[in-house]
């Protein structure tokens, strides 16, 4: 082997390797590929990714710290816009309760809007925003014998144990 090739497959030091890139107020991983990098932000997963992968021209296999700044920008303008580039079906906001508009929120924004809908419901005391103040299950899940957090359910038999040798 010669001195200029890298035995464990790191990259060159002559190469531009961006280990992070920043899309919104997210820090993403430039040692990933595309798709795998894009998961990591909140509102995007698979098959999200790979659309904006498509809808960028960016191969989504490619390391994403290796593209070039063109290609970098291209992803972003996708993620921050992609109600532009996907079908209304697909959105995480579709026709919002106050504006009435169809977006897709990504990051933090996500966290918010999502936290702000439950508040909603509490005030308006909704079947699901007074499950969500009593801390119970609110999409129809089985409460009989899962979801308990009262400690223990049953018969304590130390305790019978203890009582009876007391007697």
């Amino acid at each position: 082997m010669s001195a200029e090739e890298p035995q464990d497959g790191s990259p060159e030091e002559g190469e531009d390797l961006r280990y992070f890139i920043r899309i919104g107020q997210t820090d993403l991983d430039g040692t990933k590929t595309v798709e795998r990098s894009l998961t990591d932000m909140k509102g995007i997963g698979k098959r999200t990714a790979r659309i904006i992968a498509d809808a960028a021209e960016v191969d989504r296999t490619a390391l994403f710290g290796k593209l070039p700044e063109d290609e970098i920008d291209a992803v972003v303008d996708v993620v921050e816009n992609f109600e532009d580039h996907s079908p209304e079906w697909m959105v995480n906001r579709q026709k919002d309760f106050f504006s009435g508009e169809t977006a897709h929120i990504t990051g933090s924004d996500l966290e918010e809007k999502r936290r702000h809908d439950i508040n909603r419901m509490k005030m308006i005391s909704s079947y699901k925003g007074v499950r969500h103040q009593r801390g119970q299950k609110v999409r129809g899940q089985r409460t009989k014998s899962t979801g308990r957090t009262e400690g223990t359910i049953g018969v304590n038999v130390e305790e019978i144990k203890e009582a009876q040798a007391e007697e």
